[in-house]
């Protein structure tokens, strides 16, 4: 169907469905044409390409995709949703509708299952309210894809694509950095969506790093991250004593070890400076492990 855009159209297979919205799910439908055709070609929807998204909704973006992947997999959590694609996507053979919880599905069983060796990459116009968890997910699960393209919310964008080092930057742009490189891609406001949310949003990619950073416990990397943007405001030394490790002293002496200075902020430390504390940190907890 090439009208979905139209509110009236929408409007009208909705009701034929008996659909309402949900905010609970933070349901928002795109009615802005000109989003979706440039959602698909930047994050990488192309021939011989296998495609995830999450969160189809009515199907517009499925629909772009469609037209340009080799195979689209659309995972959509709300069941009432899913006659609804089976209408407005009925033309696309190269279409599987899963109904789940992304959170808890095996993605990578799901990808050697559907794409079968394709190059893959991620598409999603995620809920406000679930963006990080899911993020989180589609990174830390190691997934063999090249890149997620998502819209999110503009403060969500805002805080998932700063430089580190900066004021914005938090734990969770730490980890996003940790896996991939993070940009904006361009920003869709408020009414764009039916019904309007409050924010405006913006797309963001996400390219996968092929190489990770290497640190000797991801686990602990972690929380040390963590553990110091809990106390942000404070000095990294009195972050650090006062979330991981057990007194100043010993803080100090990590941070000595890793050539921080203990009067700086959480938020002005870079990858570099955080891979240096998990490497001084997990040395010096395999030294106390022998001594006892």
């Amino acid at each position: 169907m090439n009208d979905l855009y139209e509110p009236q159209v929408i409007k009208s297979i909705l009701s034929r469905h008996g659909f309402t919205f949900s905010k609970r799910l933070g349901q928002n439908f795109l009615t802005d044409p000109t989003v979706c055709p440039k959602i698909a070609e930047l994050g990488g929807a192309e021939s011989g390409c296998g495609v995830i998204e999450i969160g189809p909704g009515i199907g517009v973006l499925t629909n772009e995709l469609c037209r340009r992947a080799e195979k689209v997999v659309a995972i959509e959590l709300d069941s009432r949703l899913i006659p609804i694609l089976a209408e407005t996507l009925s033309e696309h053979k190269n279409l599987k509708v899963i109904n789940a919880d992304v959170l808890d599905l095996d993605l990578n069983h799901l990808i050697e299952e559907e794409f079968r060796g394709m190059p893959v990459t991620v598409c999603a116009n995620l809920p406000y309210y679930i963006t990080s968890p899911i993020v989180m997910k589609l990174l830390q699960d190691r997934l063999p894809i090249n890149a997620i393209t998502t819209m999110v919310q503009r403060e969500a964008a805002d805080r998932l694509c700063a430089p580190l080092g900066t004021r914005e930057a938090g734990a969770v742009t730490v980890a996003v950095n940790f896996y991939s490189k993070p940009e904006k891609l361009f920003g869709v406001g408020r009414h764009s969506f039916m019904p309007s949310p409050n924010v405006d949003s913006e797309v963001i990619r996400l390219n996968i790093r092929k190489d990770p950073e290497q640190v000797p416990d991801e686990e602990q990397f972690f929380r040390i991250v963590r553990g110091l943007f809990t106390l942000r405001r404070k000095t990294v030394l009195n972050a650090l004593s006062g979330s991981v490790l057990p007194d100043k002293a010993e803080a100090r002496k990590v941070l000595d070890a890793a050539k921080i200075p203990p009067d700086v902020r959480p938020e002005q430390l870079v990858m570099s400076d955080f891979v240096s504390l998990c490497k001084v940190y997990c040395d010096n907890a395999e030294k106390r492990e022998a001594s006892i």
